[in-house]
């Protein structure tokens, strides 16, 4: 069984997998797992180099400003990029041993597209949760913190095409809330 877990930029994806790892599920940070391509990966850097410009890397290690200001400056840019990485990430999750997935971009990319998964997890929270979780982790302006958040799909739409949603407002109890998912997809998974 594949599950994918999804939901924006400064949602909380990743403290939920940290509690499903507490639970002895593994999870593929496709982030992570895109990073270490493109530091690893010559062929990847090279496609890179050739949308980006030269200037995306220096001595072969990615310059993240150029890469953002390329990306930032327009959707088709973006789009671009995502050609570019996600067939990667993709085919390095498939030959990997994980069952579990989370992506912050798995419908707009069309990621769900590339692997075909049973289940799939929408972590939601509140607009002003996000942006303040976003600028203390990337230590960056309301402003930059509410673009990256405009690059992604609205909240409302990703999570209307998940199997199950899990609020992560701060009020909801997020232990309780793994739990009860966990034997969802167990009984889920018996029908």
């Amino acid at each position: 069984m594949r599950i994918a877990i999804t939901g924006g930029i400064g949602s909380g994806k990743s403290f939920f997998c940290k509690l499903l790892e507490r639970r002895g599920i593994k999870v593929y940070d496709c982030d992570k797992a895109a990073k270490l391509l493109l530091a690893n990966d010559k062929a990847l850097q090279e496609e890179l180099a050739k949308a980006v410009g030269e200037s995306c890397f220096a001595d072969g290690i990615l310059q993240k400003r150029v890469l953002a200001q390329f990306i930032l400056s327009s959707q088709a840019n973006k789009q671009l990029i995502d050609s570019i990485v996600h067939p990667a990430v993709a085919r390095d999750f498939l030959h990997s041993d994980y069952q579990w997935l989370e992506s912050a971009i798995l419908f707009e990319s069309g990621f769900i597209h590339r692997i075909d998964f049973d289940f799939v997890i929408g972590i939601a929270s509140p607009l002003n949760v996000r942006i303040e979780r976003i600028m203390k982790r990337d230590g960056i302006s309301r402003e930059k913190a509410q673009q990256w958040i405009d690059c992604q799909w609205p909240q409302d739409k990703v999570m209307a095409l998940c199997n199950a949603v899990i609020e992560n407002d701060g009020r909801h109890n997020l232990e309780y809330e793994a739990d009860k998912l966990l034997r969802h997809i167990a009984l889920t998974t018996k029908e």
